[in-house]
């Protein structure tokens, strides 16, 4: 299956000629100064222009997002107006179910599976009135970091594109980044959202464990799945949030002074080794943060470290589980790296798995206390820059280490105590590509997190503190 051609002229990127965000888009759309349908052409025609050089969608609905456009415009004119969403174009990362669609899981095992039922997030941003563009590029099945592992070939950086866009929701983060969609809806197993989002420079809000559903979703780790958005501002995030949660988007009160809050960087494995652009953009965010009248002090998750195994333990054998009966009929359909991934699943012993969710628990305690006697955690969202896609290793202080690990370093171990969690971009960049910083919060607390994101968002992108 390739990817809709689509013939039409040439448009203007509305993305920045018209709005920076969703909720500026809104307004021109509701005050009549933009048609629905002009800004999902623009989209359109971004993907015609980019997406063979970027490999950021697996399938384009043109014909389907035109017409929802067109009915949009008409219930808008017509005073039917559903709020910030309506008319706007919004692309879902190819696990997510559309009725009618094939969903992929950029596998060739699942080419030929079509969905008969949308996800219910699908159900909640067709009631808001969102534009479904299409279906974006991940890593095979969602079991990796670089969204090069896919039936499809690997999706590419926008600013580089012999590097990885960050996976698993690589093509989601491509298509915001590009003007491509206004906004994706992704998937976040061990950093899967906030991954590609900080390596191309955008919001990404991984919300607590059950708070956006995942039903009609291809499933991965039950244990650890979350959804949530990819967006450019922290304001279109809280909106994309509350729609999928299934609330109305509602208006947000003044964020935080910056002289009120408190942020705990934690010590140790989570901030100890750092490529050194990345660290230095930490530290600079940081001094930012601090002259503004932000209080940062250490915090201590001692058994950080021991995420790596409780984390492969649980999500191995969830994963292994589920494609049981593929991996026995199609084999030879998977990439070689997911299969051998999925394989390994298969030797997991139970009582490895039940000492991995014992180690969970003792996490869950640890992250709760760090974050209990401040507002959020502040970190690094990747230890790592955007890797040459095929690069196997990355030496940080003369270890060399495998790019899959390093690159969930920073965000894995918040998928498996379920703590709410949000990258932002900053000024710094590392050798010329964008870097991103991580807030963390308490349990259930996704709302008090994104106030807190909203403060901290552009104080991160001030240079002259």
């Amino acid at each position: 299956m390739q990817p809709t051609r689509i013939q039409r002229p040439p448009a203007r990127n509305l993305m920045r000629a018209e709005a920076a965000s969703i909720g500026e888009l809104a307004s021109a759309i509701a005050a009549g100064r933009v048609t629905a349908t002009a800004v999902t052409e623009a989209c359109l025609a971004r993907i015609e222009a980019r997406n063979a050089a970027l490999n950021a969608f697996i399938s384009v609905q043109a014909d389907d997002a035109l017409r929802a456009a067109h009915a949009a415009d008409a219930e808008i004119a017509r005073g039917a107006y559903r709020g910030p969403l309506h008319g706007v174009p919004i692309s879902l990362k190819d696990l997510i179910d559309v009725r009618g669609v094939p969903t992929t899981a950029a596998s060739r095992v699942r080419e030929h599976h079509v969905a008969r039922a949308d996800a219910r997030v699908v159900v909640r941003l067709r009631e808001a009135g969102a534009v479904l563009i299409g279906k974006t590029n991940l890593h095979e099945f969602a079991f990796g970091t670089t969204n090069e592992e896919s039936g499809w070939g690997p999706a590419r950086h926008p600013q580089d594109p012999a590097r990885s866009p960050g996976g698993s929701s690589g093509g989601s983060a491509i298509s915001v980044a590009e003007g491509m969609a206004w906004a994706s809806v992704g998937t976040d197993t061990g950093g899967s959202i906030r991954i590609p989002a900080a390596a191309c420079g955008l919001v990404g809000l991984k919300p607590s464990l059950g708070e956006v559903p995942t039903s009609g979703i291809v499933p991965l780790s039950h244990t650890m799945d979350h959804v949530g958005p990819l967006c450019r501002t922290v304001d279109d995030a809280a909106l994309l949030f509350d729609t999928l949660r299934g609330e109305r988007p509602r208006a947000r009160g003044e964020s935080p002074a910056p002289g009120g809050l408190r942020l705990g960087v934690p010590a140790g494995h989570l901030t100890a080794r750092l490529e050194p652009a990345i660290r230095d953009a930490f530290v600079s965010v940081c001094d930012r943060l601090q002259a503004s009248g932000v209080t940062i002090e250490h915090v201590a998750i001692p058994h950080a470290g021991d995420v790596g195994p409780i984390y492969l333990h649980i999500g191995l054998s969830e994963a292994a589980a589920f494609h049981a009966s593929s991996l026995e009929r199609t084999p030879e359909l998977y990439t070689p790296g997911v299969r051998m991934r999925l394989e390994l699943g298969r030797y997991v012993l139970a009582e490895d798995y039940v000492r991995a969710l014992i180690g969970r628990d003792t996490l869950i305690g640890e992250v709760d206390r760090a974050v209990c006697s401040v507002d959020a955690l502040l970190l690094p969202s990747l230890a790592v820059q955007a890797p040459v896609i095929g690069t196997a290793t990355v030496t940080i202080d003369d270890h060399p280490e495998p790019v899959r690990s390093l690159m969930l370093r920073q965000t894995q171990l918040f998928n498996v105590t379920g703590h709410p969690a949000v990258t932002l971009p900053c000024d710094e960049r590392a050798h010329g590509l964008p870097v991103g910083i991580q807030l963390v919060g308490r349990l259930r607390g996704t709302d008090d997190l994104l106030d807190v994101a909203r403060t901290v968002a552009p104080l991160a992108l001030r240079r002259d503190c």
